[in-house]
């Protein structure tokens, strides 16, 4: 499946429509609501030279393209219910119309009121039904090749017994598909023979679902254990954290499971989704837009400190303006961090090792970058690729990660969200200079992870701007 092909098929479908729409709308309002041209009806052969409807076909379908973004419309591409993609099609049409009804009807010559709610109504029947047509085509069209098999989801069966054969069974034996592909199994207990191997490959143990994820591509996991497995459900759960498949699990464990359960069509195997998601689709997408904002301001704004900076580096000791270093980020990706180098050269030729107090691999500018944070600086070219967000837990090196999750396991749970240039556990406990400090702060960033919002983010951000400008360093 092209997810990137199929998501933007539907961008097009959306921007033309839109386009359309405010082309039928100009054209049927200033023909038959707009006094203006209801006096001056000469006019009227001039309205697709009007600056106004020029001005609306180039940025009213960029907005419409925006709000069906931030709304998460364009995510799970593949996995859209119709009557929940009508509803929402309607109810964003209604938010959307609002918008433009307030910045640009509002101003409009009309002979009386009535022609105001006349223009919304028009707008939003013309924007429902002409964006929802090409919406309903594709999404029947998705959905039939799915049902038929010709689609399918690359799917992780977690269990190797009786429950796991029955599933696999029920959804084999479907009339209409409901789109997993199995690639294979993998066990939670070890045994001698699993009854899942006549039927596909074992592929594993939990243990190692996280790479088997990465070697074959998963788009969903379905968890199906026997009862006498059932006290392993906390380290299955470990093992599959960060993936970004989706996660399910059969209604038998539902009382060893926290979810909400998937019922999006009548000849789909009712299962439980253990959600990931640790805020809503459309404050995620805020969040990051907020990200590309901030990023892009303090960029520009701050350009001449940069510059400033970047030649002090230069001039303080030998060595690269900037330095690159592999972190894990986000579903335990690796990326590479940019910051302008504040220590020697060569400083970790012995291997690994965390900054300490009094560091003589510490350059003189460099500890003066360090009290301002001056260093992090181009990381927000990291927030702007997508590596990082501006508020998240502060990524780590997998060398001191494998020596974290000795300490504390859970440390992978910070893996579910983007990292970040500052984050709750920095504010509140500081830099820390061994693994266990890092196990120490991780609580401040779970805690962080489990009340995720925009408005923390901005009271982080305030106080990490108000302790970075007083030096007192972080």
């Amino acid at each position: 499946m092209n997810k990137k092909r199929q998501t933007i098929q539907y961008i097009i479908c959306d921007f033309i429509t839109a386009a359309i729409v405010w082309t039928l709308f100009f054209f049927i309002r200033n023909n038959f609501i707009d006094a203006y041209y209801l006096i001056y009806p000469e006019l009227r052969n001039h309205i697709l030279t009007d600056t106004h409807y020029i001005y609306g076909l180039c940025f009213i379908p960029i907005m419409w393209i925006a709000l069906y973004y931030l709304s998460g419309y364009y995510k799970n591409i593949y996995r859209k219910s119709r009557l929940k993609e009508f509803l929402s099609t309607f109810f964003i049409t209604i938010f959307g119309t609002m918008i433009l009804f307030f910045t640009i009807i509002l101003d409009d010559n009309v002979p009386t009121y009535k022609a105001y709610y006349q223009s919304y109504l028009l707008l939003v029947l013309l924007h429902f039904v002409i964006t929802y047509i090409p919406r309903f085509i594709i999404t029947t069209t998705t959905i039939r090749k799915i049902r038929s098999r010709k689609l399918g989801f690359n799917t992780l069966l977690v269990g190797s017994n009786e429950k796991a054969e029955n599933l696999y069974k029920r959804l084999e034996s479907a009339k209409k598909s409901a789109g997993n592909k199995f690639i294979g199994f993998v066990n939670v207990i070890e045994q001698q023979e699993y009854q899942m191997s006549k039927y596909m490959p074992h592929l594993g143990k939990i243990d190692e679902a996280k790479n088997i994820f990465k070697q074959h591509n998963i788009d969903e996991i379905i968890i199906a254990i026997e009862s006498k497995e059932h006290a392993y459900i906390e380290h299955i759960l470990y093992c599959l954290q960060g993936t970004k498949a989706i996660i399910k699990a059969i209604p038998d464990n539902c009382d060893i499971i926290s979810g909400r359960v998937s019922f999006n069509s009548m000849h789909d195997e009712p299962l439980i989704i253990i959600s990931q998601n640790v805020m809503p689709i459309w404050e995620e997408k805020l969040k990051r837009l907020f990200d590309i904002i901030v990023s892009v301001l303090v960029l520009i704004i701050g350009s001449p400190l940069y510059i400033f900076t970047a030649i002090m580096v230069k001039r303080s000791s030998k060595g690269p303006i900037f330095y690159k270093q592999e972190r894990i980020g986000q579903y335990g990706i690796p990326f590479n961090i940019y910051k302008f180098r504040s220590m020697v050269v060569n400083s970790e030729v012995d291997g690994p090792q965390l900054s300490k107090e009094n560091d003589d691999r510490i350059t003189p500018w460099g500890h003066t970058m360090r009290k301002f944070r001056l260093d992090e600086i181009p990381q927000f070219y990291n927030v702007l690729k997508g590596d990082m967000s501006l508020v998240g837990p502060r990524p780590e090196r997998q060398f001191f990660i494998d020596r974290i999750v000795k300490i504390a396991p859970h440390y992978t749970h910070l893996q579910k969200v983007r990292p970040g240039i500052t984050s709750l556990g920095q504010v509140k406990y500081g830099y820390a200079q061994s693994p266990e400090e890092m196990a120490s702060r991780m609580k401040y960033d779970i805690i962080y992870i489990e009340n995720m919002s925009i408005y923390l983010d901005i009271k982080i951000l305030i106080y990490t701007v108000k302790t970075v400008i007083s030096g007192e360093g972080i």
